[in-house]
């Protein structure tokens, strides 16, 4: 394979996407490496997710009694213990590869190309799974060690999505200048809504639930 092939091929219609976002991805890494800096990639939802990510280690934490399907699907991937940078870059790369090669061995319309890249994902995500489980006790410990270090109690922030009664939702609040998102209830289950202000006010540290109510100040 020629220079010429590899450009043509990584930056056709079909895998111009995964190329740009594993540019990206590189870019990302080497200035982490480079600086020392991790940056957030914020990821959040109006939805009922019920997933926890204490930011710089990027973890989701996800309690066992939740029963949302997309939580156990999180808990499935390992993504309660693996940073969520490393899984992404990883599926994105294995992607990219299984994509790059069959468009390269076994040419296809655009129209498949594009629709294939789906199950290529999932498949990625399942190898990187396979992949990553073996450092899931070094991540595990690192998890650990970032968590008892911070006491969220009384501290203030902002929501991330709406809650009301029993919904979970995130709360986004700074330490020193890292942000992190946790996963919250509203205390007297009175409606507050996304970007209010509120203050931590009780936790379970067992289901990693934190009780807001609005602060009043302003």
């Amino acid at each position: 394979m020629t220079f010429q092939e590899f450009l043509n091929i990584a930056f056709s219609p079909v895998n111009t996407v995964l190329s740009v976002l594993l540019g990206l991805s590189v870019v990302y890494w080497l200035f982490t490496i480079i600086t020392g800096l991790d940056i957030d990639v914020g990821l959040h939802s109006d939805l009922d997710v019920g997933a926890d990510t204490h930011v710089p280690d990027g973890h989701f934490h996800a309690p066992d009694h939740d029963p949302s399907a997309w939580m156990h699907f999180l808990k499935f991937l390992n993504l309660d213990i693996v940073p969520v940078t490393y899984f992404l870059t990883l599926s994105l790369l294995i992607t990219w590869l299984g994509s790059f090669y069959l468009s390269y061995f076994v040419p296809l319309p655009t129209w498949a190309g594009i629709l294939i890249l789906f199950p290529l994902f999932i498949a990625g995500m399942l190898i990187t799974k396979v992949i990553l489980k073996p450092l899931n006790p070094f991540f595990k410990e690192i998890n650990h060690k970032g968590e008892v270090s911070y006491a969220f109690l009384g501290r203030e922030g902002r929501l991330k999505s709406s809650i009301q009664d029993d919904k979970i939702g995130m709360m986004e609040v700074f330490i020193g200048s890292d942000p992190m998102t946790l996963m919250v209830r509203s205390q007297d289950g009175t409606k507050l809504e996304h970007g209010t202000k509120v203050m931590i006010v009780d936790e379970d540290l067992d289901k990693r639930i934190y009780y807001v109510q609005k602060s009043m100040r302003y």
